[in-house]
């Protein structure tokens, strides 16, 4: 099996099961136009998204990595009348390129776009007390991972969902010899999540147009 192959199968699965959406696309320009990396999710992986948030029932959802807007647009689709988004970014200037997507897709008054470290977000999310969220989707920097996910343990309740993208990292997670910082904080995620009381969790390999990764759904059980 090779890339080609892989490429060929998600366009297919665009082709035959995902609709034509003027926004999303509109979205994904306007980010390659501002010279963002092309690291959003792809459109296969974001139905994906969208559609756990909607099995889930999700009302309230917390993101890490706005990037362009792209996966916030998804979710922020999924949410019933009243739901909210908070999504965190780091780069201003991403987070402008967002913003302006967000608007056009009609999402402006459910999501709220805060810019700063992901952390910083966070701790002044919980200081806050805006939790709880029903389903977090950790899409930031891969080192800052594992802080990020005991953070956010502190946000959700019960029943809650957190999914964390990018994890398997072209097979680096299990490469003893590697030093790279994403690959590192993702082993340390794995470790950390494994060991966590109340959570249930697992990671799914990937492979597509973005190439050969993986996520890992949590599931808060309190138990």
């Amino acid at each position: 099996m090779s890339w080609g192959t892989w490429n060929r199968v998600d366009e297919f699965v665009g082709e035959t099961l995902l609709d034509s959406d003027p926004v999303l696309e509109d979205a994904l320009q306007a980010t390659a136009d501002a010279g963002l990396p092309p690291i959003a999710v792809s459109p296969a992986q974001g139905r994906f998204l969208q559609l756990l948030a909607r099995i889930h029932g999700a009302r309230s959802i917390l993101e890490l990595g706005t990037l362009g807007g792209y996966s916030t647009i998804l979710l922020a689709r999924a949410l019933p009348p009243g739901g909210r988004l908070v999504t965190l970014e780091l780069n201003g200037d991403y987070a402008q390129v967002a913003r302006a997507n967000i608007e056009r897709a009609g999402l402006g008054e459910c999501v709220e776009l805060r810019v700063g470290p992901a952390e910083d977000g966070l701790r002044a999310l919980i200081a806050e007390g805006a939790g709880p969220f029903d389903l977090v989707f950790i899409d930031a920097d891969k080192a800052g991972t594992p802080a990020y996910f005991e953070l956010a343990l502190k946000l959700v309740g019960p029943g809650a969902v957190i999914l964390v993208d990018n994890v398997v990292r072209d097979g680096a997670l299990v490469d003893p010899d590697t030093d790279e910082p994403g690959a590192l904080g993702m082993r340390r995620f794995h470790e950390l999540a494994g060991r966590q009381h109340g959570v249930q969790a697992t990671t799914i390999q990937t492979v597509g147009v973005k190439g050969y990764d993986g996520f890992t759904l949590v599931l808060v059980d309190g138990a």
